[in-house]
């Protein structure tokens, strides 16, 4: 049994990564997103697919983004829409499929 665990287009909270992404590429003076793909150090498609909603922004890319703006986890989860002051992880994460 397959269980979406964000539906990115659907969900409650109104996730959009491009103003968090476009923010990163403006305060580090980048020209594009493939700039932005080398900074974070991530392939390019990474970024486009995060760009048209086929991937979210995980963990890891959220904390590298941190390291390289230092803006704090809560600024940039805001950027994207994340507005929880909690975030918690559904039990059904760690159960065995």
């Amino acid at each position: 049994m397959a269980t979406a665990l964000l539906d990115l287009e659907h969900d409650e909270i109104k996730y959009n990564p491009d103003p968090l992404l476009d923010a990163i590429i403006k305060q580090l003076h980048l020209k594009n997103d493939a700039a932005l793909s080398r900074v974070l150090e991530v392939a390019p498609p990474v970024i486009s697919k995060i760009r048209h909603r086929r991937l979210p922004i995980g963990a890891s890319l959220l904390i590298r983004m941190h390291e390289v703006t230092d803006l704090s986890i809560k600024d940039l989860r805001g950027l994207m829409g994340d507005r929880r002051e909690k975030f918690r992880i559904s039990d059904l994460s760690f159960k065995p499929k």
